[in-house]
């Protein structure tokens, strides 16, 4: 893949709550997780676990927990956890599902990230120790619709150099 490719793959990624009703290939999924586990971590401590859920029971216990409907029909939610222990946890768990999300996008697959859920609700629902934290949830799937890209600050808005900036009257 060139650098180009790469780009255009991250540029076109857009949240996907609409999907196709169909599983996604054990292989497929095998490909997207590994994006997931290659990401790089604080002193490669790997703090993570990821639970996917295909079953159609743990999607509805998944939804009821964040409220979104969406996720039912999504060929498998990806639930990334973070061992509170380790300090960095979180931010390495949310690189992981972000490799994740654009590996879905490179292999013709959409997802959407679930950042509001209630944490107690999705730990029981799928027994997940309580060491761990979750981190977020990914639904990935085939997507039945392209969303329009949402409007976006510019980078003028958005990025400072050497010091931060503030414009009259903002911040």
């Amino acid at each position: 893949m060139k650098s180009e490719e790469l780009l255009k793959i991250i540029y076109d990624r857009r949240s996907v709550r609409r999907y196709e009703r169909r599983p996604i290939p054990k292989d497929v999924l095998n490909a997207i997780l590994e994006a997931g586990r290659l990401a790089p971590t604080a002193r490669n401590k790997q703090p993570w676990h990821f639970v996917v859920v295909t079953k159609p029971e743990l999607k509805r216990r998944l939804i009821f927990s964040s409220w979104n409907s969406f996720m039912e029909d999504a060929g498998a939610i990806i639930v990334g956890c973070g061992d509170s222990r380790e300090k960095w946890a979180v931010v390495d768990v949310a690189i992981a599902l972000e490799n994740m999300v654009i590996a879905a996008e490179a292999l013709g697959l959409g997802s959407c990230w679930i950042g509001y859920f209630e944490e107690s609700e999705v730990k029981r629902a799928l027994g997940i120790p309580d060491h761990l934290r979750v981190v977020a949830m990914i639904a990935v799937g085939y997507p039945a619709e392209k969303p329009e890209p949402p409007p976006k600050k510019s980078l003028d808005e958005i990025v400072h150099y050497e010091t931060f900036r503030r414009e009259e009257g903002k911040l």
